[in-house]
């Protein structure tokens, strides 16, 4: 039996329900999540020994010259072939740095947010790793409108939500790391779906090369 799947969980700034985040992380049973603030992971000299990242930040404004962040991001993240994986407001970081555009695959991140939508989510590619053996599924969940990712991305989900971006998952390579972007993931509404958990734990086990 494979080891664990061990992630980095980095946050910062934005509020969350804690108590249902961790119950929908727990019901991963071969992944081993250790949830952390962003100073604190790239002030972690371990850092490197997570075989996959979930950015659940929402960070503003863009990092300032020698900040270790910036430093981490410009210089390290990607490099290692470490997975990499942005959820929900993960995308929406640093809304004018070219450098976060290019990890997300979508330039120009400005957006609004509606909540409660009601978002039919379709497959498109039946046959990618993230997405076999999923079927068409409907959540409630907060959604963005603003610009898609670019055409140089792998689009895996789509939504007709009009008040949303088209585009509801996706996966790039960015240096060396495998990204997947997964735009869904609000609150319990959308977490407790067995359609939701299911797309995000196969994203993150291809992200980390385990599909």
């Amino acid at each position: 039996m494979p080891d664990k799947l061990r992630v980095a969980v980095i946050l910062e700034w934005h509020p969350f329900d804690v108590l249902h985040f961790y119950e929908m992380l727990r019901s991963f049973d071969d992944v081993e999540f250790f949830v952390q603030p962003w100073d604190i992971f790239v002030a972690d000299p371990a850092r490197q020994s997570y075989d996959a990242l979930l950015f659940y930040n929402m960070s503003f404004p863009l990092p300032p010259e020698g900040d270790s962040r910036r430093r981490y991001v410009e210089d390290e993240l990607g490099t290692s072939g470490q997975g990499i994986v942005l959820l929900h407001h993960g995308i929406l970081s640093y809304e004018a740095w070219p450098v976060w555009d290019a990890v997300s695959g979508v330039p120009g991140r400005s957006f609004t947010y509606h909540q409660g939508e009601t978002v039919h989510c379709k497959i498109v590619d039946e046959a990618d790793p993230i997405t076999a053996g999923m079927d068409d599924f409907t959540i409630v969940d907060e959604t963005y409108l603003m610009d898609g990712p670019t055409p140089d991305n792998h689009v895996l989900v789509t939504t007709d939500n009009q008040l949303s971006v088209p585009v509801l998952a996706w996966t790039r390579q960015y240096k060396n790391a495998r990204v997947f972007c997964y735009a869904s993931g609000h609150d319990n509404q959308t977490w407790s779906s067995p359609d939701f958990r299911q797309l995000l734990h196969s994203g993150l086990l291809w992200a980390a090369h385990r599909n």
